[in-house]
């Protein structure tokens, strides 16, 4: 049949329901007739695609009520398969909020509560389908139910799946509601946490990686929500939890980390880290006899210095020994170093790296010490000044004190394999440090070039993410001084070099062309066309349909298709078209129609980088959403160039400098190791005589002698 989409849908419904002689069509509802079945509403009428299979069915309302009778059925069999088919139908908004009119949430809890082992797996998913569409507030959940699901998370023998759910729904009531967060911490810690990150150790198996997923995420949100006083305790505890997921991941999954997983582990980096800011912002009392007496254990440890009776010596002779030994220990005062620990950052932080690396690296700590209080005073390198700048530097590059980003993956393995991994890496680079300075026969005058030259060297170093700290100073091993020197040479040959004036005037004739061949690329690319997902709920995905580009660059064809194809797919297969000129406006992101209507979902968090839409005709879209960010860049570069507009993707301005930097090296072959000049060679004196006669015939000028 053919729709008419200017109907009302309770008309067509009507309509139906008369053609099959039915009665009380306010009981019936259009589904989309496949694995989602979702229900068809007015607000989402519009996606339905000609050719579409759609299914007559019971109302969501009357579906909700028949749902919301089976599942208290007296018969165990029944039960189960009522709530098998509710988890599946409450993924639909539509039936969600029916069912949740019923008071179906409380129903739920009451199930749960109730605990029947049979049937706790299926009411949990239902429950967390339903509450994923953020209809009903956390806060109105009970403490009972709160004991309730942190039984099943307590218990070392549960059910993978009620496990996974329990985990998903105290993640969310502890990031929902400071008020659950308080319910929450009382009945889980991290010590009943950690033995289900250690159980999963043997099992290489997708659900148990699934399930660290969430101890993660219950733990991180645990940290997020907790008050300052009590975080700083419970983040002491996490050395155990996150090297246990790291060994699971790098040793027991053979696949690569996913994206939520890595988050986890990037936020657990960033809260641990989070733990040196108080020490950092913390200044040393110089009247603080507890923390003098860390500055004498440096300088007893580097001078082997016993203990001086009290009574030995005359206190001046003591002050200048002290003063002495000091100035070797690098401190810029030498008659109160403690004044050097006043400046936050980095504070006490910078003392405490020291005195770990005096104890832990104790042999390297007297061989700097020493080795640099034997050279001559310009050219030491000041153990104490260098000490507190790094330390400052390295909080600048771990960027403690901030706050984890919400889309942030960028995580250090090797910060997970050491229990003070920070101190560890601070030992690594003041070795660095003093390395660096002799390779540079650096003076007091240099320090803040040393110290960019460090700066270098750990962020080269980090860039390769390696795996153990011990890989991570292998690393700093290839990047000596004189090989950041051939590195800054290569990198100002293929740069700065392009900044002389002629050469910018070059680039700024050429770009026009590079821009149009970048174009061309686009347009042939979407000639080609894309098979793209449809998303119908989180984590679920269902068929496929695919979109091209006529080669005349004037219509869109698209269509539906049952599995992704091997190939190009043919434009007489795709049965529906779109013209260029139709299309109006180009939309992406948050802003795009089906981003909005499921914006409450999760699971929209990842898919939210890679939508798009086409605006044509009177508020009518044609949705995307790309299989990955290199697609999403061709098809939105694409379409923007088709309606004239800029492209404005990172892969434009990617292959840009690529090719603009290709196109500049091959047009100055020619005058390699010619110096080209900032401003244009005199014009030259005109000739004595202009007797030139020029031959058409062999094309080149001769000169009347």
């Amino acid at each position: 049949m053919e729709i008419d989409q200017k109907k009302p849908l309770s008309a067509i419904i009507k309509e139906v329901c008369e053609g099959w002689s039915l009665g009380n069509p306010e009981n019936f509802a259009l589904q989309i007739a496949d694995a989602t079945n979702f229900y068809i509403t007015e607000k989402n009428r519009s996606d339905i695609k000609n050719g579409s299979i759609l299914r007559l069915t019971t109302s969501p309302y009357q579906t909700a009520l028949q749902l919301h009778e089976r599942i208290q059925s007296t018969s165990m069999d029944a039960k189960l398969e009522a709530l098998k088919d509710l988890a599946n139908a409450s993924r639909d908004i539509t039936f969600a909020q029916e069912f949740i009119n019923l008071d179906g949430i409380s129903l739920l809890t009451q199930m749960v509560e109730s605990s029947n082992s049979d049937l706790l797996s299926f009411t949990l998913t239902a429950f967390v389908e339903l509450m994923d569409h953020g209809i009903v507030s956390w806060d109105t959940f009970s403490v009972a139910f709160i004991k309730k699901i942190a039984s099943f998370v307590n218990k070392t023998a549960m059910d993978t799946a009620v496990l996974q759910r329990s985990l998903a729904i105290l993640e969310s009531m502890v990031l929902n509601s400071q008020d659950l967060y308080h319910k929450v911490a009382q009945e889980i810690t991290i010590g009943q946490l950690i033995p289900h990150l250690q159980g999963y150790v043997n099992q290489a198996v997708n659900s148990s990686f699934l399930t660290l997923i969430e101890l993660a995420a219950v733990i991180n949100a645990l940290f997020l929500k907790a008050p300052e006083e009590k975080r700083q305790v419970r983040l002491r505890c996490t050395h155990t939890q996150t090297h246990c997921i790291y060994c699971i991941v790098h040793h027991f999954i053979n696949t690569p980390i996913n994206d939520e997983m890595a988050h986890q582990l990037y936020v657990l980096q960033v809260l641990n880290f989070n733990l040196l800011e108080d020490r950092m912002m913390t200044k040393m009392d110089p009247q603080d006899q507890a923390q003098r007496d860390i500055i004498f254990e440096l300088r007893r440890i580097a001078f082997d210095v016993e203990l001086e009776p009290n009574n030995s010596g005359s206190i001046e002779k003591r002050k200048s020994m002290y003063t002495r030994d000091y100035k070797k220990l690098g401190f810029i005062n030498h008659v109160n170093p403690a004044v050097d620990f006043t400046q936050i950052p980095p504070g006490m932080l910078a003392l405490d790296n020291m005195l770990y690396f005096a104890r832990h690296h104790q042999d390297a700590y007297i061989r700097i010490v020493l080795e640099n209080s034997s050279r001559e005073d310009k050219h030491e390198c000041p153990f104490g000044r260098s000490s507190i700048e790094l330390t400052k530097m390295l909080c600048e590059i771990l960027k403690v004190g901030e706050l984890p980003s919400e889309n942030c993956h960028d995580f250090h393995p090797m910060f997970f394999t050491h229990d003070r991994a920070f101190e560890e890496f601070f030992c690594i680079c003041i070795q660095l440090l003093n390395k660096t300075w002799k390779e540079m026969r650096a003076t007091s005058e240099d320090f803040n070039k040393v110290m960019q030259v460090v700066r270098e060297q750990i962020m080269r170093a980090l860039t390769a993410k390696p795996n153990s700290l011990d890989q991570f100073k292998s690393r700093l091993q290839n990047l000596s001084y004189t090989e950041i020197l051939k590195i800054r040479q290569s990198e100002r040959m293929n740069q700065e070099d392009f900044q002389s004036r002629p050469i910018l005037e070059l680039r700024e004739k050429i770009q026009p062309e590079i821009m149009e061949l970048i174009k061309q690329q686009r347009l042939n690319r979407l000639c080609e066309g894309t098979c793209f997902r449809k998303i119908s709920s989180r984590r679920r995905q269902d068929k496929f349909w695919y979109c091209r580009l006529s080669p005349n660059h004037k219509v869109l064809h698209y269509g539906d298709l049952e599995e992704s194809p091997q190939g190009e797919v043919p434009h007489d297969s795709l049965q529906d078209k779109l013209p260029v000129a139709d299309i109006k406006a180009v939309i992406t992101g948050k802003d795009c129609p089906h981003m909005k209507e499921k914006g409450a979902l999760k699971q929209n968090k990842e898919v939210l980088e890679l939508a798009f839409s086409v605006l044509y005709e009177s508020d009518e879209y044609l949705n995307f959403i790309a299989p990955d960010k290199h697609e999403y860049c061709v098809w939105t570069d694409g379409l923007n160039a088709l309606l004239g507009k800029e492209m404005t993707s990172e892969y434009t301005k990617s292959d840009m400098d690529t090719l603009l930097s290709m196109e500049m090296k091959l047009r100055l072959l020619d005058l390699e190791n010619i110096q080209i000049p900032e401003a244009p060679p005199p014009i030259p004196k005109e000739p004595s005589n202009y007797d030139f006669v020029y031959d058409c015939n062999y094309g080149f000028a001769i000169e009347q002698l």
